[in-house]
Protein backbone atom coordinates (compact mmCIF):
# COMPACT_ATOMS: atom_id res chain seq x y z
CA UNK A 1 0.00 0.00 0.00
CA UNK A 2 1.51 3.62 -0.82
CA UNK A 3 1.35 6.16 1.62
CA UNK A 4 2.18 9.69 2.39
CA UNK A 5 4.51 10.22 5.73
CA UNK A 6 3.22 13.49 7.59
CA UNK A 7 5.98 12.55 10.04
CA UNK A 8 9.76 11.13 10.22
CA UNK A 9 9.54 7.39 10.75
CA UNK A 10 12.58 6.10 12.09
CA UNK A 11 13.66 3.21 9.54
CA UNK A 12 10.80 4.05 6.98
CA UNK A 13 11.71 6.99 5.67
CA UNK A 14 11.41 10.93 5.71
CA UNK A 15 8.26 13.58 6.24
CA UNK A 16 5.76 13.71 2.81
CA UNK A 17 8.13 10.61 1.37
CA UNK A 18 5.88 8.99 -0.76
CA UNK A 19 6.36 4.80 0.44
CA UNK A 20 5.36 1.34 -0.37
CA UNK A 21 4.34 -0.44 3.08
CA UNK A 22 2.40 -3.87 4.34
CA UNK A 23 -1.15 -2.75 4.26
CA UNK A 24 -2.03 -4.19 7.67
CA UNK A 25 1.50 -1.71 9.05
CA UNK A 26 -0.44 1.13 7.13
CA UNK A 27 -3.41 0.37 8.39
CA UNK A 28 -2.74 -0.61 12.44
CA UNK A 29 0.21 1.29 13.27
CA UNK A 30 0.75 4.59 10.77
CA UNK A 31 -2.84 5.63 10.24
CA UNK A 32 -3.45 5.30 13.75
CA UNK A 33 -0.26 7.55 14.95
CA UNK A 34 -1.33 10.18 12.08
CA UNK A 35 2.71 9.52 10.75
CA UNK A 36 0.97 8.82 7.18
CA UNK A 37 -2.10 9.16 5.06
CA UNK A 38 -3.10 7.61 2.06
CA UNK A 39 -1.42 8.07 -1.13
CA UNK A 40 -4.69 9.01 -2.74
CA UNK A 41 -5.30 11.86 -5.71
CA UNK A 42 -6.60 14.53 -3.09
CA UNK A 43 -3.15 14.05 -0.66
CA UNK A 44 -1.01 13.81 -3.68
CA UNK A 45 -2.16 16.98 -5.33
CA UNK A 46 -1.39 18.75 -2.23
CA UNK A 47 2.13 17.65 -1.82
CA UNK A 48 3.00 18.24 -5.43
CA UNK A 49 1.64 21.73 -4.39
CA UNK A 50 3.85 22.28 -1.30
CA UNK A 51 6.58 20.79 -3.11
CA UNK A 52 6.24 23.13 -6.31
CA UNK A 53 6.26 26.32 -3.81
CA UNK A 54 9.22 25.03 -1.86
CA UNK A 55 11.12 24.70 -5.53
CA UNK A 56 9.97 28.52 -6.15
CA UNK A 57 10.48 29.59 -2.44
CA UNK A 58 14.47 27.82 -2.95
CA UNK A 59 14.98 29.55 -6.54
CA UNK A 60 13.94 33.01 -5.32
CA UNK A 61 16.55 32.73 -2.58
CA UNK A 62 19.52 31.30 -4.58
CA UNK A 63 19.11 34.35 -6.94
CA UNK A 64 19.17 37.34 -4.05
CA UNK A 65 22.23 35.34 -3.13
CA UNK A 66 23.55 35.47 -6.28
CA UNK A 67 22.63 39.21 -6.06
CA UNK A 68 24.21 39.76 -2.18
CA UNK A 69 27.32 37.52 -3.92
CA UNK A 70 28.17 40.60 -6.20
CA UNK A 71 27.61 43.00 -3.99
CA UNK A 72 30.34 41.52 -1.94
CA UNK A 73 32.59 40.39 -4.84
CA UNK A 74 32.89 44.87 -5.27
CA UNK A 75 33.55 44.97 -1.90
CA UNK A 76 36.36 45.69 0.06
CA UNK A 77 36.51 46.37 3.90
CA UNK A 78 39.27 47.92 6.34
CA UNK A 79 39.75 46.41 9.99
CA UNK A 80 42.35 48.38 11.87
CA UNK A 81 44.05 46.65 14.87
CA UNK A 82 47.10 47.49 17.32
CA UNK A 83 49.66 45.39 15.88
CA UNK A 84 52.44 44.41 18.45
CA UNK A 85 55.87 43.51 17.04
CA UNK A 86 56.26 43.39 12.90
CA UNK A 87 53.11 42.57 11.20
CA UNK A 88 51.55 40.40 14.15
CA UNK A 89 48.66 41.58 16.06
CA UNK A 90 47.78 41.93 19.57
CA UNK A 91 44.41 39.89 19.34
CA UNK A 92 43.18 37.44 16.11
CA UNK A 93 40.36 38.74 13.51
CA UNK A 94 37.38 36.30 13.47
CA UNK A 95 34.92 36.05 11.37
CA UNK A 96 32.29 37.63 13.30
CA UNK A 97 34.81 40.78 13.34
CA UNK A 98 34.57 40.57 9.58
CA UNK A 99 30.62 39.85 9.63
CA UNK A 100 30.71 43.22 11.63
CA UNK A 101 32.90 45.30 9.73
CA UNK A 102 31.00 44.25 6.58
CA UNK A 103 27.70 45.71 7.98
CA UNK A 104 29.16 48.96 9.09
CA UNK A 105 31.38 49.79 5.79
CA UNK A 106 29.28 48.50 3.20
CA UNK A 107 26.00 48.16 4.34
CA UNK A 108 25.94 44.36 4.22
CA UNK A 109 24.44 42.05 6.86
CA UNK A 110 25.72 38.43 6.49
CA UNK A 111 25.40 35.86 9.55
CA UNK A 112 29.15 35.03 10.42
CA UNK A 113 28.58 31.25 10.52
CA UNK A 114 28.49 32.07 6.44
CA UNK A 115 32.20 33.50 6.48
CA UNK A 116 34.63 30.80 5.64
CA UNK A 117 38.05 31.26 7.16
CA UNK A 118 39.69 28.31 8.25
CA UNK A 119 41.25 30.20 11.40
CA UNK A 120 41.43 34.04 12.41
CA UNK A 121 43.77 36.10 11.10
CA UNK A 122 46.61 37.31 12.80
CA UNK A 123 48.76 39.42 10.55
CA UNK A 124 48.57 42.64 8.80
CA UNK A 125 47.90 42.21 5.19
CA UNK A 126 44.99 41.73 2.56
CA UNK A 127 43.24 38.74 2.05
CA UNK A 128 40.77 36.98 0.49
CA UNK A 129 37.89 35.96 2.36
CA UNK A 130 34.92 33.05 0.90
CA UNK A 131 31.13 34.48 1.86
CA UNK A 132 29.14 30.96 1.44
CA UNK A 133 25.57 32.39 0.86
CA UNK A 134 23.78 29.39 -0.53
CA UNK A 135 25.42 26.23 -1.72
CA UNK A 136 25.58 27.45 -5.12
CA UNK A 137 26.10 30.73 -4.75
CA UNK A 138 30.09 32.23 -2.98
CA UNK A 139 31.04 35.88 -2.72
CA UNK A 140 34.78 36.66 -2.01
CA UNK A 141 34.99 39.42 0.37
CA UNK A 142 38.68 41.62 0.11
CA UNK A 143 39.45 42.33 3.66
CA UNK A 144 42.70 44.60 4.76
CA UNK A 145 43.79 44.76 7.94
CA UNK A 146 45.78 47.98 8.73
CA UNK A 147 47.55 48.98 11.96
CA UNK A 148 45.83 51.51 14.27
Amino acid sequence: MKVILTADVKAIGKREQIINVAEGYARNFLFPKNLAVPADGAHLAEIMKKRKAEELKSEKNLEEAKDIALKINESKITIKMKVGGGSKLYGAITNGDIADALEKQAGIVVDKRKIEIDEPIKTLGEFEVPVRLHKNAVGHLKVEIAAE
